[in-house]
Parts: structure tokens; sequence; C-alpha cells
């Protein structure tokens, strides 16, 4: 049975490859190799004599260095690999020697106690047998019945040599086998390196979004993304590639799963020791930027500990819409420590604590009283905010306008510039009451030129209260109380209906007119009095001056 291993996608894939590889050498022509003598070389082959008046041909490039260079000339003797093809043809190869020697230099390496060791390997070419594996310019042969479910070609795996037949110049390794001793070994290992009081040695495997795969011994545990740094979780390919070594802890083994997690930063001191020892609410500490997001930016503290610059802490300007318009990452600031807490590990730290607050500025420069402009933040149901520099004021609907329903919704809008007097600065609560309506003479001041107490009015019944009624005088309403009613019922008292009194109070700091018919009424009857007495007087007096 003669096979052509430079054509393994003709084996069934049940067929054993060491059985195929020993009647492949069962004719000493077939599969040989052979010393023999270079013909003649040209731009593109090498011809060799290969016996039996047959001469072989190989492709140049076999007999060339890195450089291009030719390795031997014509007339030289050099050891090829011969097989023989259909009829009389042969097939030549120098590379293939190459690889032969390779194979059993690896051979004597691995031993007699080849069996079970662990090779690396990259996946060089699959076929109807097997999967074909290179590594450090030796070929391996992985059967398909010892293949795991999937391997693609160029991907690094682990296998475990099964078997080696230097007659045969034949490797056999095995995926399954592999996978068989991790997981014999995988309980006894980590239960070795939980108990483990010194840093394990690994290597880096593979990086993963999530963290990244170490080998430590032939066992493969995970390093989650949060276990690298005690700084905070960390993007793992930021920090480390394939093949770095790291040491590591065991921090947990799933006995079920039989999967083993290792931390790095495990292995560092808690700087959280030194923050709660060295640091407290209040200070003040040199930090530098390490990371800005849209919500704030991280700062580094040192030690591998980060804070928390909240985008509100930045500034006590309330426009600022990106951290990154008032920050730069590597940028050397100030900052007060607001928040530190152990136990979740979190520590706040402000900006702008470090600086007056806008509102003992505005309390500084202004005075009630003062007349200042602004402009209109945000309208609620209550009032309006009006920014009046670095601070907002409040608007109440009360102090907008002396319309009795008027509301800050009715007049204004956002972004309407306007003018406002300062009515109260309090200093406590670091709140600014403003008024629009104290820079407009009120309606009691109009009335209040016309009238004073005592004078009569008359005016038209506009709402009827349970406590009163209010007329309307010159566009100014005027209440008159249930008790300074007089010559009608309140029953009888309609809306529009013209009732006539005296006024006896003009609050003109509240704007509030009070009227009284009752009051008008005494009035009117102390004069008929006084009329009536100072005409009876005048008659008696007649009389008895007659008289006399």
């Amino acid at each position: 049975m003669r096979v052509n291993l430079d054509n393994l996608e003709q084996f069934d894939s049940g067929e054993d490859f060491a059985a195929l590889f020993e009647a492949s050498q069962q004719s000493e022509e077939v599969g040989a190799i052979k010393e023999v003598a270079i013909v003649k070389i040209t731009d593109d082959s090498v011809m060799v004599n290969v016996g039996e008046k047959v001469e072989g041909r190989f492709p140049v490039a076999e007999i060339m260095d890195e450089n291009g260079k030719l390795l031997f000339k014509e007339n030289d003797k050099i050891r090829v690999y011969v097989t023989r093809g259909i009829g009389d043809r042969f097939s030549v190869s120098y590379k293939k020697v190459l690889r032969h020697e390779k194979v059993q230099e690896k051979i004597k390496e691995l031993g007699q106690d080849y069996q079970d060791k662990i090779i690396e390997a990259k996946i060089i070419g699959k076929n109807r047998g097997g999967v074909v594996l290179e590594a450090g310019g030796v070929e391996y042969f992985m059967p398909k019945l010892h293949a795991s479910f999937k391997e693609d070609k160029g991907k690094k795996i682990e296998v475990c040599v099964i078997n080696v037949k230097p007659e045969e110049n034949s490797i056999i390794v095995s995926r399954k086998r592999y996978f068989d001793l991790m997981r014999k070994n995988q309980s006894e290992n980590a239960k070795r390196f939980m108990e483990a009081t010194e840093p394990l040695k690994g290597v880096v495997k593979r990086i993963a979004s999530f963290g990244m795969f170490v080998s430590v011994d032939g066992v493969e545990g995970l390093v989650h993304y949060t276990e690298i740094t005690r700084r905070g979780p960390e993007n793992p390919a930021s920090l480390y590639k394939e093949g770095d070594e790291v040491q590591v802890k065991a921090i947990a083994y799933d006995e079920e799963k039989q999967r083993l997690s290792f931390s790095i930063k495990a292995l560092q001191e808690d700087p959280w020791k030194e923050v709660v020892n060295e640091l407290k609410v209040g200070y003040t500490i040199k930090v530098n930027v390490s990371n800005i997001e849209p919500y704030g930016a991280f700062v580094d503290i040192g030690n591998d500990l980060e804070g928390f610059l909240h985008i509100s802490e930045i500034s006590w300007d309330k426009n600022v819409k990106h951290p990154q318009d008032c920050l730069s990452v590597g940028q050397e600031i100030d900052v007060e420590i607001i928040e530190i807490n152990p136990e979740t590990r979190r520590l706040r730290v402000s900006l702008k604590k470090l600086s007056e607050k806008p509102f003992v500025q505005f309390a500084k420069q202004h005075k009630e009283g003062d007349v200042i402009s602004g402009k209109v933040e945000k309208i609620t149901d209550f009032g309006a905010f009006i920014n009046i520099g670095s601070i907002d004021g409040l608007l109440h609907n009360e102090d907008v306008s002396w319309g009795k329903n008027e509301k800050c919704k009715d007049i204004l809008k956002v972004g309407d510039s306007i003018e406002v007097k300062i009515i109260k600065i309090d200093t406590k609560n670091e709140r600014v009451s403003l008024s629009k309506r104290a820079l407009q003479e009120s309606p009691t001041d109009v009335f209040a030129k016309k009238y004073k107490v005592d004078d009569i009015v008359e005016g038209e019944v506009v709402d009827i209260k349970d406590f009163g009624v209010f007329i309307r005088i010159d566009g100014v309403d005027a209440l008159i109380r249930n008790e300074d009613l007089s010559g009608i019922a309140k029953e009888e008292i309609t809306q529009g209906m013209s009732l006539k009194g005296m006024v006896v109070n003009i609050d003109r700091l509240n704007g509030k007119i009070k009227v009284s018919m009752r009051r008008l009424e005494k009035q009117q009857e102390r004069e008929e009095i006084k009329n009536f007495n100072s005409s009876e007087k005048m008659t008696l007096g007649d009389k008895l001056k007659g008289r006399i």
C-alpha cells in the first residue's frame, strides 16, 4: 500500500495516521531520503539526479536563505526527500528533509517519557484524517478523533503528545487528552494554588473585555477586569498582552464548574488603609486628572487610588455641559475631599469648593433695594428664576405685576431680559428674592394721590366674599367688611350694584384699601344732628330775646 503524505486529504477519518505512514515506507524507493547531486539550477527550479536515469525537480526557493542567496551550487551533493508518483515521475523536496530532521531532533528531546507532555502549537492545515500543527519548525499530527469540536487554521492550541514513532518520523498529539488531563489536574492544582502563601507566576494566554486568562503550571484561571488593580475596573488590553508574565493570587475555585479565579490586585497593599489613616473630609489634596467621562472626571490620588469628581462639583457655574470643557487628562489640580467611604471604597472630591461661592460674592457686591438686570432662566407655577450674574434669584408670581391674577408665565418667557429690584437677601439660606412690580407705581399709590382717609367714595361691586364685599373705585379694588356694611342687607347685594362709603385705611405697602359704609352713615348722622341742633338754638334765642 502506497500513501502520498503530501495529499492528506485522501485519508479516511477512521484510519490511523501512523499505520498509513508505516505502509508508505514499505518500499525503499518511496518516501526515502537520498543524497543526490544537483544537475542544474535555473531561475525557477533545481534539477537533481535521483537515480535510475531519472531526474527530479523542486522549486529553487527551497535552497535559498532569507536574503534570497543560494545555499548550494551545481554538482553539490544534497539530501532530499524522494517520493515516487505515477509511473516514473518522482516528487523531490529539500525542505522535507529539514522538517524530517527537526522532527527527529524533537523526538530525541522528548525522550522515553514523552507521554502526556504538553505542547503549544499552531494549526497549519486540516484534512479528512485530522489536523496538522507546527511549533518551532516541527510538525505534529492530530487525528480527527483526538481533535476538539472546532479547530481553526492559524489558531494556537495546547495539545498532549500521545505517541512517538522515530522510524516513521511522526509525533502524534491529542487535544482531547489535553482536556482530560486539565480536568484531572484542575482540582488538585486549584486547591494547591488556594493554599499558596507566595505569589503564583503565570502567563497571559487570552485577553477579553471582561478579563484575561492566565496559565499557572498549565492550569488556566480568570483574572476579572475588576481584579487587576485597586484603582478600579480596567481594560486588560490597555495593560497587558498575550505572553506577558504576571504574578497572581488564587482567590476562588468553583469545584462544580471547575472555574479558578485569580487576582493581581490581591497581591498589592490596600491603599485604603493609608486613606483612612492619613486623609479626612475637608482636606485639600493635589491630584492628576486620569479619565474624563460625560458625568464627571476620575482623578489619580496616587498609590493606585482614584477619586471621583462629579460634573456638579467642577464649577459653581451651572452651565458646564461636559467636564472636558474645563479639564484635560493629565492636568494637575487641587481638590477638596468631600466624602470618604471605606466600605464602598468611594472617595469623592470637589473642585468648586476651593473657590468662593457665587452667593457670597453677590452678597458682598449688592444690597436689598438695588435694581439689577437679569435674564429669565426658568419659569415655574409659582414664579420665575432670574439669572442675575453668577446666581439665580426668585421672582414670585405676586411680585411680577400689580395685576391681581397675573403670573410670571403669563407675561414672561425664558430668555427675556428684565429689570428687577432686590427685595430680600437671605444669607442663611442663600436665597435672593426679586420684584418687578416694585419698580412700578402701584394702583394704591395712584389712589392715595387722589383720595385720603375720610373721603367719601363710590364704587361698583366686583366680588362678594364671606368676610365682605369688594368695590372698584377708579380701577382699584377696595374692601368693605361685613361689619362695615350699612343700610342694606348683605344678601341683597349683587355684583354691579353701586355702593357708597368712606375711606378708612390706605395701606400703600401692601396695596390694600378699606371703605366703610357704616362710618359714612354715622358721619351723616352726626352732621344731621349738628344741623338740627344748630336750627333749634336759633329759634329759642330769638324767642328769649324778644321777651327780654
